[in-house]
């Protein structure tokens, strides 16, 4: 039972991934042999709904596993986002402040861990929670020209109390729910396509062009480097193992190609990608040196001023910058979590899930952590379909995420051992499983095929579920009140598509109210 939300968890109705029990088996029908699960387990049983939702102990296990292998790049990335080694290669803010790597490292592990172990306790859900590449980033490029690292955070905490206070009043609920079916599916697909292309251009199988078209395939239309061969492997090697229905099959992919990769590096000193070395890894060299067991820092935690950059930028600008966070953050985590949902096999017919009030507020929480522990926003990670689709269905499979990123504080040097090329081929093993709900969008109904579709598209090519979302709420109003249905458009989504509208157009507004 949860503290927060008191709404039952079944019927649990969707799909499931065809390696596993359906979700509706019987919670008396036990294990994998058909018996009642062991006594010792049968706590974790009771209390994550382990059986009733089709799963099993050491599925939860493997699939907490796979999904910290998944999200684990964030420990290294994240530094590396908002700080640095010294002040010549980190964000400086507008008084020449920054921040120490060592120290966003620490932090980064410890807000991840407490908040997915949290997330796992209270909304039962196997979601990893970690600090948002689509906010750190913000922070680090553009709110930082404006205020401090420490006002920054102290605008990040304030996004997360409006996000907390939207899930406490139901308004973040009522908002989920009034999102038609089909644009439902479509977030769901599209967060598919888009994990897919991360996976390509992490691994550099798909690389950005000096002139001509956007994206490429590798380097001028070849696969140069090893890294990308090894990724190409690995991607192959999993869908071979997820289509024969090994159990572990993830798992064991990662592992196997980590290993690879591995000996690749030994044999051919391949080295860290860089301007000179073009061909190398990306953010990880997969090589275990020097020692592996350090005393995280922690000096970040607390170091955030909540009002001070009103007073700097003024209560308008101030304002609008947190507008934008909190958009972000509200329909990212909405989007990645009906997408999550689905791909669990637990979600309803209408696309919400168990306990999804306190999915919401949970998250929100996450939101103030981040920003509390100068570590920025924590939201849902789409990485975690890698466990999903490992057959975790529980926030067993969370918790076990949560320690191994506590445990991350300690062990940097073997969390940076998988290269983003190998979790990178795990990403697009799954987005081609969360492609599979695009059968509920009627796309013989061209008043919503048309919204599904730029939902669709808008994600990858923009690099933002927030923004395919947007469009999708903003197509899916305008064609059907211009086709005459606009009696059957939820009120909240007309209150949603104005607000998104603002967003899109946030750059000149700003400046209008700065004017």
């Amino acid at each position: 039972m949860t503290i927060l939300d008191k709404t039952p968890e079944g019927p649990e109705t969707g799909t499931t991934h065809a390696t596993h029990k359906p979700a509706r088996q019987s919670a008396q029908s036990g294990t994998d042999a058909g018996n009642r699960p062991p006594a010792s387990n049968a706590f974790l049983d009771r209390f994550f709904h382990i059986t009733k939702r089709g799963s099993t102990l050491a599925r939860e296990f493997r699939g907490g596993l796979v999904t910290f292998f998944t999200m684990a790049y964030i420990v290294i990335l994240n530094p590396l986002i908002l700080g640095g080694f010294s002040a010549d290669n980190a964000p400086t803010d507008v008084a020449g402040g920054w921040l120490s790597a060592a120290q966003v490292g620490a932090v980064t592990g410890l807000t991840a861990g407490v908040m997915t172990i949290l997330f796992g306790l209270i909304a039962n859900l196997p979601f990893g929670l970690a600090a948002g590449l689509g906010i750190n980033s913000f922070l680090a490029v553009a709110v930082i020209q404006e205020v401090t690292w420490a006002e920054a955070m102290g605008l990040v905490v304030i996004n997360g109390i409006l996000i907390v206070l939207f899930g406490v009043t139901g308004a973040r609920t009522a908002i989920f729910r009034a999102v038609p079916r089909e644009l439902k599916a479509a977030i769901t697909v599209g967060i598919g396509l888009f994990i897919a292309f991360i996976g390509f251009v992490d691994s550099g199988f798909v690389r950005s062009t000096a002139g001509g078209p956007p994206v490429q395939l590798g380097d001028n239309g070849s696969i140069t480097s090893v890294p990308t061969l090894v990724f190409i492997v690995g991607l192959l090697l999993m869908g071979i193992l997820v289509a024969r229905k090994v159990q572990g099959g993830l798992l064991i992919g990662i592992v196997a190609t980590t290993v690879l990769a591995a000996v690749v590096e030994a044999v051919f000193q391949i080295g860290p990608a860089t301007e000179a070395n073009p061909g190398g890894w990306h953010l990880n060299t997969p090589v275990l040196s020097g020692q592996l067991v350090s005393a995280p820092d922690l000096g970040l935690v607390g170091q955030f001023d909540l009002f001070g950059a009103f007073g700097r930028i003024g209560a308008l600008a101030a304002t609008m910058l947190v507008f934008t966070l909190v958009f972000t953050n509200f329909f990212d985590a909405m989007g990645t979590m009906t997408g999550l949902a689905k791909s669990a096999g637990v979600a309803h017919k209408d696309g919400t899930f168990p306990r999804l009030k306190s999915a919401f507020i949970v998250e929100g929480v996450g939101a103030v952590a981040g920003g509390a522990t100068s570590g920025s926003s924590n939201t849902v990670y789409i990485d975690s379909a890698a466990g999903i689709g490992e057959g975790a269905r529980t926030g067993l499979a969370s918790v076990v995420t949560g320690v191994l990123f506590l445990g991350s504080m300690f062990l940097t040097p073997l969390t940076s051992v998988v290269p983003l090329e190998v979790a990178a081929a795990a990403l697009v093993v799954v987005g081609a499983m969360m492609m599979a709900q695009i059968r509920e969008i009627k796309f013989t109904k061209f008043a919503v095929a048309l919204p599904a579709f730029l939902t669709i598209v808008t994600m990858p090519l923009s690099y933002s579920i927030a923004n395919g979302i947007g469009v999708g709420f903003v197509s899916w109003v305008v064609i059907g009140a211009a086709s005459g249905k606009a009696k059957k458009i939820h009120p909240l989504m007309w209150v949603v598509t104005a607000g998104f509208l603002v967003y899109f157009a946030r750059g000149p507004v700003s400046a209008l109210l700065g004017a």
